[in-house]
């Protein structure tokens, strides 16, 4: 079967799916609010990064981008439907690619229209406090913000593709970005700077101290996006469905 019509029938299946329905109005919801709440308390403070301020409310809101790629590509996994699904485009690889751009675009496109918003609501706020920003350094923290929760998505969906289980992704990767990430950095120092989430999100500073900068470390939160993918693509093509 074409490329084509399977991504469509993905695309469908996304839209069938009804615990979706609220995990993209919520990244841009929760990244909007968070990244005007961060705002106002930048704005009473002239030392803070007003992008960051900006579009800081990523880091809450990336926990639905997570949610999408776990449940899209868990839902299979539910009722044996994996068995249809493949039994329909027998060439797994093929069927994973489709379903991993079913997760992808959407969170792109909310991500983008997301950052956009929030960095044009916390301007409003910030005011004067955000003088200093460049119209490439906002364009930068717009593309930025799509683009890592993309990745984000995609890495949950690889990681849900190799444990076959919603569950244990979401078990694991928030957990992992909300506490042990942070416990991990203030332990390992500047090593954890390669952290998926700490890597990705250089992109949202307006300037960069570290040894990554801002497409370095998105590039760096792809890496681990790609490996989570590889390792779930292994298992679809290697194990019984």
């Amino acid at each position: 079967m074409p490329f084509t019509p399977v991504l469509r029938a993905e695309a469908l299946k996304i839209r069938t799916l009804r615990p979706l329905y609220g995990t993209l109005p919520a990244v841009f919801l929760v990244v909007t609010a968070f990244s005007a709440l961060a705002a106002g308390s930048g704005a009473a403070d002239p030392g803070s990064d007003p992008l960051f301020a900006s579009l800081s409310g990523v880091w809450p809101g990336q926990i639905a981008a997570i949610v999408f790629g776990a449940l899209t590509v868990s839902a299979e996994y539910h009722g044996n439907a994996i068995r249809l699904s493949l039994a329909a485009v027998p060439r797994r690889g093929r069927w994973f690619a489709a379903k991993l751009t079913a997760v992808a675009v959407p969170v792109l496109v909310v991500g983008l229209v997301t950052g956009l918003t929030a960095l044009f609501t916390a301007r409003a706020v910030l005011g004067g406090a955000a003088a200093g920003l460049s119209a490439g350094e906002q364009a930068r923290g717009v593309l930025g913000c799509g683009i890592y929760l993309m990745l984000i998505a995609l890495f949950a969906a690889g990681l849900t593709a190799l444990f076959r289980s919603g569950v244990a992704t979401l078990s694991t990767l928030i957990p992992f970005i909300l506490v042990v990430s942070f416990v991990i950095g203030d332990a390992a120092g500047s090593a954890a700077r390669f952290l998926p989430d700490q890597a990705g999100q250089v992109v949202l500073h307006q300037t960069s101290d570290g040894l990554l900068g801002p497409w370095s470390g998105l590039a760096v939160t792809a890496l681990w996006a790609a490996a989570a993918l590889a390792a779930g693509a292994w298992r679809l093509c290697t194990r019984d469905a």
